[in-house]
């Protein structure tokens, strides 16, 4: 999805820069942009947590023990699935709505429910996934030898 949007992007540009010979612009390639952008995001959120991905300040952790660390993901893991769920929840709403209101982007009139129900696939996903990762959260901090969270990150 990424590359689809620097592609209609770069040649969006070139084609301006050749309006002279008759070129233009891709017509509707901020409507593309913006909804592309949009699934990207929602597609990158559950690998990003399955992976651990996002970022961590253990400025104040670094000197506990790997237990409490442990603990501490299994809290945070617990957040960020009621912030997944509540995120997932909305968005679904938000999909019924534009669907209902059958309201379409500008140029190209395409039904912003497609864009929005591309990023409810990723939403749902996420709610899966961070669910996933509560129960393996709890699973190594129970463990007798928990990993410390920032193991094996870049510092």
């Amino acid at each position: 999805m990424l590359t689809a949007i620097v592609i209609i992007t770069v040649l969006s540009v070139i084609g301006r820069a050749f309006i002279w010979v008759g070129l233009g612009s891709i017509r509707g390639d901020y409507e593309l942009v913006e909804a592309g952008v949009g699934f990207a995001i929602f597609a990158f959120l559950p690998w990003t947590h399955l992976t651990r991905g996002h970022a961590v300040v253990s400025v104040f952790t670094d000197f506990l023990s790997a237990r409490a660390n442990a603990w501490i993901m299994v809290v945070s893991d617990a957040l960020m699935l009621a912030i997944a769920a509540f995120i997932a929840w909305r968005h679904w709403l938000g999909t019924v709505d534009k669907f209902n209101y059958g309201e379409t982007t500008l140029l190209l009139r395409m039904p912003l429910w497609w864009a929005y129900a591309a990023g409810l696939v990723g939403a749902a996903a996420f709610v899966i996934v961070a669910a996933y990762v509560l129960v393996r959260s709890v699973r190594e901090a129970l463990s007798d030898n928990p990993p410390h969270p920032t193991q094996g990150m870049v510092h």
